[in-house]
């Protein structure tokens, strides 16, 4: 029996073949019926349904984004810091220029005309087959309102209904060109207060200064627009309107602020060529004034100041073959040094001006009751280290005012011994240092402390005159503003209202108190002590006339001891009963002969207090003096930058050493409490009063 698969295929009959004809006949009719159908739809809704498909290739049912504008950044008086202003971007439609021959030369060359494009990269994009039938395409970024308008007037010009018809005719031609809105955020200022301002990204985003921290707040919400077709065929749009940023008020004031850069300035400038060969007058300079009584930051600057509308820009800073031979890596770490914030983000040990915390410290714990006598023998051993004291003879016998006067390291020790680690250590931490003050900028740091369960009494004596232990800036300026204003501390702050897009208040940012530190008795005893300091001690350099004040001078050793790095301080306030403005001023390494010299910070203090002052109506509350020439402000005369080693600043433990007769500086005389003497031998601050043994243990 054959198997099935060789049985041959049986012949089609005559009943088969009809069915397959009059199968084929239905099917040619049902095409034929299709195509009558849509042969009538396209006669009667073909517009209709055209325009539908034509609006969805362009976007209907889809959506443009209308852009929000970033929220504006005031002073204390209203002043634009930063803004955001309007600008366009030039979209060239490919795909529409290139569906006639009539639009390509008009379009072009109105380009050229108006904007100075280059004319060869427009026409590579018309012509290269990957983009000439693109529908967006940027050519021109972030033109201006007024550009715009000379595109439009281009376009049509006032004298339109003048012009003759071949010209009108050219101008209508002009086609794929369109405008998409956006804002760039504007400084107009320039460099003015940009370690406080910081500034965006080409998103919105920043990660700096107030830009940083409010940028939820300055940021508003996008719009949208949308096309699609109604009920009755006609293509509308739906816009929704987008939300723009709120805008912030800042405590800054910029006139203060501009005093605080410019005194900056004037010290780089003159130190610029010291012996270090730095090219600046230090590591840094840094600079706060706020008031003391509400935390409000008035002024707050340092030094490599930067335009925030270019802050990308290193050439300020670095020579052109250095530039050169930086890689990326080496790029991005200098423009960080560059944009970090030195008051809020660098720590350190502050040396003297913490002593003015000690004092407070032990007469609120009831370690002191104001009535101590300490003699100075010139310092103190302490667990079998010796520790000496900024005068090595010994200042005597002192009470608990000459202490601060005479920025004596041996009575400070004696203090803290009686005090103990522990209400030390609590008293540190009360007064906000090891934590971040919540400032509201982004950066700051929070410095180190000792942990009390293994603070020893070496470390607890060097702690005492501010040495072994690093903070911020703004840690030891809320801390000491606490200490003179009855005992109140407010966490420091640089906004205080915040306003809507229409300028209306929507939220006020009160002050906040956070804790009282001392009693309003203890208070007045510092500031009375700190007075001291002023009138007759180691801060006699920043009296400003006229002015009743009180400071505290500070002169730390830098790590590795013994190098001769020094970081100098000054830390005051005006007036001296009745504390309205606090400034702190930080020198790290000054780039002259011998940095252990804390005058410095003090005439930077002193000029800008002399300014400041009577803008902020402070009235004089002394009568005027004869102003005494050795303490004098010496403009920072360049000769004083000390020449082929020769230390041309005169070393103040030395009342001999007059200035060098080819200066026109007066001679300074005063002898400078603010000083010891090195273990080796040589002059050093008052706070390096750890022996080189010692010193190793904090290298």
């Amino acid at each position: 029996m054959a198997s099935r698969r060789t049985q041959p295929i049986r012949k089609m009959n005559g009943r088969m073949r009809r069915k397959l004809a009059a199968l084929f006949c239905g099917v040619v009719l049902v095409l034929i019926g299709l195509i009558g159908r849509i042969t009538y739809i396209n006669a009667e809704n073909g517009d209709q349904y055209a325009r539908q498909v034509l609006a969805q290739s362009q976007g209907g049912y889809g959506s443009t984004t209308l852009p929000f504008k970033r929220g504006d950044i005031l002073d204390a008086n209203g002043l634009t810091l930063a803004t955001s202003e309007k600008r366009y971007h030039v979209i060239l439609d490919c795909k529409v220029v290139n569906s006639s021959e009539a639009y390509l030369e008009p379009t072009v060359e109105a380009l050229e005309t108006v904007f100075d494009i280059d004319t060869v990269g427009v026409r590579a994009l018309l012509s290269d087959e990957k983009t000439a039938s693109s529908q967006y395409q940027v050519i021109l970024r972030n033109i201006t309102v007024e550009q715009k308008a000379a595109w439009s007037s281009y376009k049509k010009p006032d004298n339109w209904d003048d012009l003759p018809a071949e010209q009108k005719k050219e101008k209508n031609a002009i086609q794929g060109v369109w405008f998409e809105e956006t804002y760039v955020r504007v400084y107009p200022y320039g460099a003015l207060a940009c370690d406080v301002i910081g500034f965006t990204n080409g998103d919105n985003s920043a990660d700096w200064g107030i830009e940083g921290y409010y940028s939820n707040t300055l940021n508003g919400v996008d719009g949208r627009k949308f096309g699609h077709w109604d009920d009755n065929d006609d293509l509308t749009q739906t816009i929704i309107q987008p939300r723009d940023g709120q805008s912030v008020v800042t405590t800054l004031d910029a006139n203060i602020q501009q005093i605080l850069e410019k005194e900056i300035a004037h010290f780089n400038e003159a130190y610029k060529d010291g012996p270090y060969n730095t090219g600046k007058g230090a590591q840094n300079v840094g600079v706060i004034v706020m008031d003391p009584n509400n935390g409000e930051i008035l002024g707050m600057a340092s030094s490599d100041s930067y335009d925030l509308n270019n802050p990308r820009d290193l050439t300020p800073f670095y020579a052109e073959e250095a530039l050169a031979n930086m890689s990326d890596e080496d790029k991005v770490a200098a423009l960080q040094a560059i944009w970090r914030n030195y008051c809020i983000s660098d720590a350190y040990e502050p040396g003297s001006v913490f002593k003015p915390v000690t004092m407070a410290a032990a007469l609120e714990s009831g370690t002191l009751t104001g009535s101590e006598t300490y003699d100075c023998d010139g310092g103190e051993n302490v667990s079998g280290t010796y520790i000496k004291c900024s005068e090595v003879t010994g200042h005597g016998l002192e009470t608990n005012s000459d202490v601060i006067r005479n920025s004596c390291n041996d009575a400070m020790m004696q203090i803290a011994a009686k005090m103990g680690v522990d209400s030390f250590c609590d008293y540190q931490q009360l007064f906000n240092f090891g934590s971040r003050t919540g400032i509201d900028l982004s950066g700051e740091a929070s410095g180190l402390l000792f942990d009390p369960a293994t603070m020893g009494s070496v470390d607890l004596a060097t702690s005492s005159f501010g040495q072994g232990f690093t903070c911020t800036m703004i840690q030891e300026a809320a801390a000491v503003a606490s200490v003179i204003n009855g005992g109140y501390y407010y966490q420091p702050h640089l906004v205080s209202r915040i306003l809507n897009a229409e300028g209306k208040t929507v939220k006020t940012i009160e002050p906040v108190l956070l804790k009282q530190t001392v009693s309003n008795e203890v208070s007045e005893e510092v500031r009375s002590y700190m007075k001291a300091a002023v009138e007759g001690g180691s801060a006699i350099y920043s009296k400003v006339n006229g002015y009743s004040m009180g400071g505290k001078t500070g002169t730390a050793q830098k790590l590795p001891r013994g190098n001769g790095k020094y970081l100098v301080s000054y830390i005051g306030f005006a007036p001296a009963d009745d504390p309205q403005v606090l400034i702190y001023v930080v020198i790290d390494e000054p780039n002259i002969a011998n940095q252990a010299d804390s005058r410095f910070p003090q005439w930077i203090a002193n000029n800008v207090l002399t300014e400041i002052l009577p803008y902020l109506n402070i009235f004089p509350d002394e009568a005027l003096t004869e102003p005494d020439p050795t303490l004098f402000d010496p403009s920072y005369a360049d000769e004083r930058n000390g020449a082929e080693g020769e230390e041309a600043v005169p070393d103040p433990d030395n009342a001999e050493n007059d200035t060098p007769a080819d200066t026109n500086v007066p001679a300074i005389t005063a002898p400078d409490t603010d000083r010891n003497e090195d273990p080796e031998g040589g002059n050093t601050p008052e706070d390096d009063g750890v022996t080189n043994d010692e010193a190793a243990r904090y290298e």
